[in-house]
């Protein structure tokens, strides 16, 4: 334990020598923004950053996804390391001199970040390749906003030949504490599944209701009785959350609408409460709809599955972080947060863990940052080392004992 100790220490300083390459890359990135699952650009930066290295590189039809494989100069086990590249569809108003030069696209996620600390990793890790006793797998992966694009790459086949026995994600958060790392066992994130319901009801002129069936009262009630059925048909301890963000009904003040349609969003922490929100938005919506006279359709898109983190990989993840940074550098996570990761499929596949990485940005307390997604959120630049250090050390670690020491 104590040769692993000492190892691992020693990738902090790797990677602040490589700071100004990740700095460098991150920029770049965020400058230029990529969205779903085709980021050319954003690729052909990784690989002009990592040109000359000793990596084999795998494609496949579906995205601009790549595995960058690493083969250690022993054999051994495969570990899997995983960094997304594309922004968000939304405007910029950082008043960074490397803001996005894309209308309506930025780097508001984190993910050029995750991309260069990722790219470096795999600089510092290349130059131990003749200690590795195993294979290190370098995912660099489009479409994770809502594109599903580590399924994209999974149903290419990118994830077999070799296929990695555990895998990690790193995952940037600015208001929380720079330099902190996070995690839980069990369920970390949420499913994300999109709500389209339908209401029909009968047209007619403002003055008189009672001659038309009004869609868009019966739309409400769907809505705050979805807010009821949460509350008492969802267990509190395995919770649902619904949410509607878009109602369209209408034309003008004085008809009555044929149809209001609500666009909403549920999340939840296991496939049970995932299955019981399903049945019950149909069910509520159906009858509430028909005790007013009108119909009603409800369809559920699925989205990302839970993101469940195995018990194993967060603890070896906090032990590799422990020996590199100190038992400070890491704090359990209380609760599991209700947003949704596509690297769900990875961990669905794998054992593995997604960690997150504190980058409040330098004189500001971390509770009023700007999260991510917002058109104002900036970071920490400094933390990116820290995480370089992370990747390698959880990979190092893991290819020289597994999941088990």
């Amino acid at each position: 334990m104590n040769d692993i100790a000492m190892d691992t220490s020693g990738w902090l300083a790797a990677a602040q020598k490589l700071q100004p390459d990740t700095v460098a890359l991150r920029r770049a990135i965020h400058e230029e923004p990529e969205l779903g699952l085709e980021t050319p650009k954003t690729l052909a930066k990784v690989k002009a950053a990592l040109a000359g290295l000793p990596l084999e590189w795998k494609q496949g039809p579906s995205s601009t996804g790549a595995i960058a494989v690493l083969r250690g100069g022993k054999p051994g086990r495969t570990v899997l390391l995983r960094g997304d590249m594309d922004a968000l569809p939304m405007p910029e108003d950082t008043g960074l001199p490397f803001r996005s030069k894309i209308a309506n696209t930025m780097h508001a996620c984190g993910h050029d970040t995750h991309t260069a600390m990722l790219a470096s990793a795999a600089k510092a890790l290349c130059a131990r390749r003749d200690q590795l006793p195993g294979t290190v797998l370098f995912m660099f992966q489009p479409g994770e906003e809502g594109w599903h694009g580590a399924k994209k790459m999974i149903e290419d086949g990118l994830l077999d030949n070799p296929a990695p026995e555990a895998a990690f994600a790193l995952h940037i958060i600015p208001n929380a504490p720079a330099g902190v790392f996070t995690a839980k066992a069990g369920p970390m994130m949420a499913s994300a599944d999109e709500i389209y319901i339908s209401v029909k009801g009968k047209g007619g002129h403002a003055s008189m209701p009672h001659h038309a069936v009004d869609p868009i009262p019966v739309a409400c009630e769907i809505v705050t009785a979805l807010q009821v059925f949460v509350t008492r048909r969802i267990d509190i301890f395995d919770p649902v959350v619904i949410t509607f963000g878009k109602i369209e009904a209408g034309s003008t003040d004085n008809v009555i609408p044929e149809t209001a349609r609500l666009l909403g969003t549920v999340r939840s922490l296991s496939e049970e409460s995932r299955k019981a929100a399903h049945e019950g938005i149909a069910r509520v919506a159906q009858n509430i709809a028909r005790a007013h006279g009108c119909e009603a359709e409800a369809e559920i898109v699925l989205g990302f599955p839970v993101t469940v983190c195995d018990a194993k990989a967060v603890a070896h993840a906090a032990a590799s972080i422990g020996a590199t940074f100190g038992k400070d550098a890491w704090q359990d996570m209380k609760a599991p947060v209700m947003g949704a990761e596509d690297f769900s499929y990875v961990l669905h596949r794998v054992p593995g863990a997604m960690v997150f990485l504190g980058v409040c940005p330098e004189g500001q307390a971390w509770q009023s940052a700007c999260p991510c997604h917002s058109n104002k959120m900036v970071l920490n630049e400094s933390v990116l080392a820290r995480g370089v250090a992370a990747h390698c050390a959880i990979a190092e670690r893991y290819l020289a004992q597994g999941l088990g020491g």
